[in-house]
């Protein structure tokens, strides 16, 4: 349900309002998240290619992922990440609180 590591990837909140939260998360090597659930959509972008480590309660399975690859994911989500790399690695988490708000601003 959690990985014993002791070392916690450090969040760096950029914005967090009524539409958006969008957080740099740095992990050093073996570094984990803890335990979450996540409240709302969200993407993540890879800005250093390496390997997730992603344990849902159930499973753990390793994801590589390239700089700058992305992926998106519902609400409801529930894991643990840790960074399986031998390297630090970093991405950027976007959740998406409101979307009617964040595609309502954009309009023209």
């Amino acid at each position: 349900m959690t990985f014993q590591q002791k070392i916690l990837a450090i969040p760096h909140v950029q914005r967090d309002d009524d539409v958006l939260r969008i957080t740099r998360w740095d992990f050093a090597p073996g570094a984990v998240t803890t335990w979450h659930e996540h409240a709302w959509p969200y993407f993540v972008t890879m800005l250093v290619a390496g390997t997730l480590r992603i344990d849902d309660g159930a499973s753990e399975r390793d994801v590589p992922l390239f700089a700058g690859e992305s992926y998106t994911r519902p609400a409801g989500i529930k894991h643990d990440v840790q960074n399986a790399s031998a390297h630090a690695i970093s991405f950027v988490e976007i959740e998406i609180k409101s979307p009617s708000a964040l595609f309502g601003h954009y309009q023209r």
